[in-house]
């Protein structure tokens, strides 16, 4: 008899004829197409979950023993069921916040860019306006926004909004005001103010290290405020059928994180990396309570070399073919104190957790790791480097020589295709988002979404990788298409990969007994369908733990 053929009610009657013999489990999924990303056991029919680990994987008769008058049943009616998602690069409360900030991704314009602008501040006078998610390149002009766009209907509001990158922001004159930018003002170390060529007053444009003279002077938010965006950033993830993300967390989003954890209110599970500069703070911590547990880890840094491509402050050996640059080298990259913290990080078995973009960039941070390879004592290391998003390519054989792990954005490669060449021209694209040539050196390639700064969905990001078709439709065989790779790659970079990237790979990434029942369940099968049509794929059920936390609304 093929049980495969059997249906679920017939399955279950069977099932009871050897309930005497049978081990216990709470969960189980049955007529699945599973795809386990362990390449011991690469598919199977079935899974049986106990607590919050899985204890066994095969074909429905084998799951079936597993099954008592008490476990939940799920018919996966040969859906597809994958390992659940793992983002390697989220600013999760941040996130949080764009939920319900004013979203500007969506203008296509300037004069649309003005108009969300005034009218939130119609709605909200004299509350700051934050956040936005901007995209000049998404505009007929292409041109950077200025303050005079806005200064007509903000003039008690203040306005300090970023591009997607966040690596530039646009503040109205109300704002520069307030934060005492002036004509005279000069560029901070690793910043830079625009001003206008003729009148040399600021436009309100300030880049990377200067919108810190911002930043010190907006108010912070509430713990009440970011406990609620850690919330809704949750509930959205599981969504996507994120199970983990590994997120760039300031020590309040620490705080909040192991709250939500004590009251067992979280959903998805969390490696944090706090900034370079709390090295000490991080170290004296782990000392006094551990690497935290499996729902909140600790022991990652993370550190600045550059800025963005976007914002022509990615830093690159040769000048931008858009303007007299270089980029911008962050200012604790040409102090020294990236260099010296890394050091000193690493001593404390630290994991480093640079970004990157720029070839410039790439480079420096490959040095600074060769030498604390060759000064400090020989450990599980793990170095990352986030985006490494332009390489040199004699700097890719020395990622596998140091066992760098590429920790890239597969969605960014689509975003930044319509534009790219504009800033680098033809021929160094081509070292742009190198997924295909990272797996080829059996270098550790890491599949994430950088959010907000793009989509948070595990889905478009395998859809990026594997079609590298652009937003604007204009390369429907793919920007750079020898870099495309399958989507069995891209599942491994957003699953296994990542949890090898967190030191738990023996924990999660993939469907194997004695790992967590992290587990999520697609409306399509992605292995088979045209890849063109993954972007469409949903989310149907999320399980973190055994534990269902999505499910979708037939």
């Amino acid at each position: 008899m093929n049980i495969k053929k059997i249906n679920l009610f017939f399955l279950l009657i069977f099932s009871f004829g050897i309930l005497i013999s049978q081990q216990k489990a709470d969960l189980i999924i049955l007529n699945a197409k599973v795809w386990t990303v362990d390449s011991s056991k690469p598919t199977a029919e079935a899974i049986a979950i106990l607590g919050e680990k899985i204890i066994a994987v095969g074909s429905n008769t084998e799951i079936i023993e597993f099954i008592t008058p008490t476990v939940k049943i799920i018919d996966a009616k040969q859906k597809l069921v994958l390992p659940g998602f793992i983002d390697n690069h989220v600013h999760f409360t941040s996130g949080g916040f764009e939920l319900t900030n004013l979203d500007l991704r969506k203008s296509t314009s300037e004069k649309e860019f003005a108009e969300m602008i005034i009218n939130r501040a119609k709605q909200k006078p004299n509350d700051w306006i934050k956040g936005g998610g901007w995209d000049h390149e998404n505009w007929k002009s292409q041109a950077l926004p200025t303050k005079e766009l806005i200064d007509e209907g903000t003039k008690s509001t203040p306005v300090f909004i970023d591009r997607l990158d966040g690596h530039m922001a646009l503040a109205n004159s109300y704002v520069l005001k307030l934060a005492g930018i002036t004509k005279e003002t000069l560029d901070p170390p690793g910043g830079a103010i625009v001003k206008n060529p003729k009148t040399g007053e600021p436009t309100g444009i300030l880049k990377d290290a200067a919108m810190s003279l911002v930043y010190k002077i907006m108010p912070t938010q509430t713990f009440e405020e970011t406990y609620s965006a850690t919330k809704a950033a949750m509930h959205y993830a599981n969504e996507l059928g994120l199970t983990s993300v590994q997120d760039m967390s300031s020590r309040m989003d620490l705080n909040i994180y192991q709250d939500l954890n004590k009251t067992n209110n979280l959903t998805v599970r969390l490696f944090c990396r706090l900034p370079i500069s709390d090295w000490n703070y991080l170290n004296q911590l782990i000392t006094e309570s551990s690497h935290g547990n499996n729902f909140v880890k600790i022991g990652s840094l993370k550190g600045f070399a550059d800025g963005s491509l976007g914002s022509s402050t990615a830093l690159f050996f040769k000048q931008y073919e858009s303007e007299k640059t270089f980029g911008l080298p962050s200012d604790i990259l040409l102090d020294g104190r990236l260099r010296k913290w890394a050091i000193e990080a690493d001593k404390s078995k630290l994991q480093l957790s640079i970004h990157a973009i720029g070839d410039s960039a790439n480079n420096e941070i490959l040095d600074i790791f060769q030498e604390v390879q060759k000064i400090n004592p020989q450990w599980d290391r793990r170095f990352r480097i986030e985006h490494a998003q332009h390489l040199n390519s004699k700097d890719i054989s020395r990622f596998k020589n140091l066992n760098v792990i590429a920790s890239m954005q597969p969605y960014h490669a689509i975003d930044d295709g319509r534009w790219a060449a504009k800033r680098i021209g033809n021929k160094r694209i081509n070292e742009a988002y190198i997924f295909k040539s990272i797996l080829d050196e059996n270098i550790t390639l890491t599949f994430g979404s950088d959010w907000p700064v793009a989509g948070l969905s595990p889905i478009l990001g395998i859809y990026a990788a594997v079609t590298r078709r652009t937003l604007d439709g204009k390369n429907p065989d793919g920007w750079i298409p020898v870099q495309k790779i399958s989507v069995e790659e891209a599942i491994k970079s957003y699953t296994l990969n990542n949890a090898y990237a967190s030191f738990e790979e023996n924990l999660k990434g993939s469907i194997t007994v004695g790992k967590f029942g992290d587990l999520i369940i697609l409306s399509d099968n992605i292995l088979k369908i045209d890849p063109i049509k993954i972007q469409d794929v949903k989310i149907v059920t999320t399980i973190v733990g055994g534990k269902i936390v999505y499910q979708i609304n037939n």
